[in-house]
């Protein structure tokens, strides 16, 4: 079977996904960053079953991927914020506990499709992708524009493949 005819035989997958912002500052209507993601998966048919902003610390985060990993409405977790080199981005550090299987190639490409639009300043972002508990995950920045990028470019193009090769 071809590339091709492949990610043919998954366009009938609609993930089932948890939105999660990580922020000290944000509220449901200041999160333009959550509301593009969901907004962006409901365009593609996805399904949002969870959505919360909780602050940038690793014990609230690390529960609540506890609970997310465990629930059998979640196929995709989507995280947006703490992925910098601050001392508050603990994003990454919690998140890389949990992936068994890493996709480095998200970061990658992320960063660099990111450095077309923004410069050397790229290389501050730490955004990762990967499987933990036969869920996706996929951490991005918290700035809007960096999320769209990241679902337009990355992760909407191939997000129904990548269930499809999981649920082999």
């Amino acid at each position: 079977m071809s590339h091709t005819e492949h990610k043919d035989s998954s366009a009938a997958i609609s993930a089932r996904c948890a939105v999660i912002t990580l922020s000290d500052t944000r509220n449901e209507a200041s999160d333009t960053s959550g509301a593009k993601i969901k907004t962006l998966l409901g365009s593609e048919h996805h399904l949002v079953n969870y959505y919360s902003i909780i602050r940038d610390e690793p014990r609230e985060l690390t529960m609540l991927l506890e609970e997310l990993l465990s629930s059998s409405d979640i196929d995709v977790i989507l995280t947006n914020g703490g992925t910098g080199i601050s001392r508050r981005d603990q994003t990454v550090a919690v998140i890389e506990k949990h992936i068994t299987t890493l996709l480095p190639g998200f970061g990658e490409l992320f960063r660099m499709l990111s450095y077309q639009q923004i410069g050397s300043s790229a290389m501050m972002s730490r955004a990762v992708a990967g499987i933990a508990r036969d869920k996706l995950i996929f951490t991005m920045p918290g700035s809007t524009a960096a999320v769209e990028l990241a679902m337009t470019r990355l992760i909407l193009p191939e997000l129904r493949h990548l269930l499809g090769q999981m649920r082999k």
